[in-house]
């Protein structure tokens, strides 16, 4: 079904323009479904599960408005990693999180946290979720600061780094999570207005991140970049989206060996399907049931699941031999 977004959770801080367009292109897509589709005839033979913590095998049949918010989610994602338990890796550090409202960036501010980290979240406008994830990250014991507004602006990227750098007097980790994805059944239904879209928000405002935070990032420090299985792999129906995606490996690889001698890692993870508000927001209902399935465990992953692999790249105790590579967590062989 369809959530319409309330007046308490209107963007705030000049980010209404791209909402309004996200929201735009999702309508203009919507036009475009082709009638009598539905669900894939593929029969689950069973999710795979491989720890103690059992995680949902199937999602609900639910579209969102875009961005998508966690809050409006039926099934809530699981971010909290119970099962987790820190050691200091990242004690004493400050980590920037781009798109740290909800989803990945959510689960892996919780885990910078329980790691001793500081957190500093950038979102677009989602007030609600963007409070949720503070409130998990303080209790953890570690300091939140939240910074609205939109990676596609130069001026805000270089803004929300003097921000964390103001508030906390350094900046260790960048994590660039920041996403806009919207399918598309043929390259004809790709606009240049959503090209630009797409194109703008994953990997320029990646770049745009790195280069506002390279000033203040010394030896030791790191960046790590979403990508994603369909940069690896494509998608037919994330034209566009997978572009980028494969767009940001690249930018992960030249930006590592650019910065190596500086002492500075970056590293990318590359997450198969998860249950995040990206997907709902993306889907139709009838679509989104599906979500997951065509991988090997026969369902999405959940958010906590991908988190221990940014804490693991992150941390020099872990990888400070690692650099420039693609880390998958697909849910598939290979």
């Amino acid at each position: 079904m369809d959530h319409k977004p309330s007046a308490r959770n209107t963007p705030r801080n000049g980010t209404e323009p791209t909402v309004a367009k996200q929201r735009e292109l999702q309508r203009e897509q919507d036009r475009k479904e082709p009638s009598g589709k539905g669900g894939s005839e593929s029969k689950d033979q069973g999710a795979v599960q491989t720890s103690a913590r059992q995680q949902p095998e199937q999602v609900p049949a639910q579209h969102l408005v875009k961005p998508g918010q966690e809050k409006d989610m039926e099934l809530k994602p699981h971010f909290l990693a119970p099962d987790y338990r820190g050691s200091g890796k990242l004690k004493g550090m400050v980590a920037l999180i781009t798109g740290g409202d909800s989803g990945i960036g959510r689960a892996v501010a919780v885990l910078f946290a329980r790691e001793g980290a500081d957190v500093a979240i950038v979102y677009l406008s989602s007030h609600e979720d963007a409070q949720e994830t503070k409130q998990s990250v303080e209790k953890e014991g570690r300091q939140c600061l939240l910074i609205p507004g939109d990676v596609k602006d130069s001026a805000f990227c270089k803004q929300s780094v003097e921000k964390v750098v103001e508030e906390f007097d350094r900046l260790d980790i960048l994590v660039n999570n920041a996403a806009f994805q919207l399918h598309a059944h043929s390259l004809e239904d790709i606009t240049d207005e959503r090209m630009e879209e797409t194109f703008n928000t994953n990997i320029m405002g990646y770049m745009r991140m790195a280069r506002a935070a390279l000033p203040h990032l010394k030896q030791g420090s790191c960046i790590i970049n979403t990508g994603s299985v369909t940069g690896l792999k494509g998608s037919q129906k994330l034209l566009d989206y997978s572009a980028t995606k494969g767009a940001i490996h690249a930018f992960t690889m030249s930006l590592a060996s650019s910065l190596l001698e500086k002492g500075i890692r970056v590293n990318a993870v590359a997450p198969g399907p998860v249950w995040t508000p990206l997907n709902p927001a993306d889907s139709s209902a009838e679509e989104v049931q599906e979500f997951g399935k065509q991988t090997d465990f026969k369902r999405p992953a959940q958010p906590e699941e991908l988190s221990p692999a940014y804490v693991f790249l992150a941390s020099p105790a872990c990888s400070s031999y690692i650099t420039g590579i693609v880390l998958p967590v697909t849910g598939s062989v290979g």
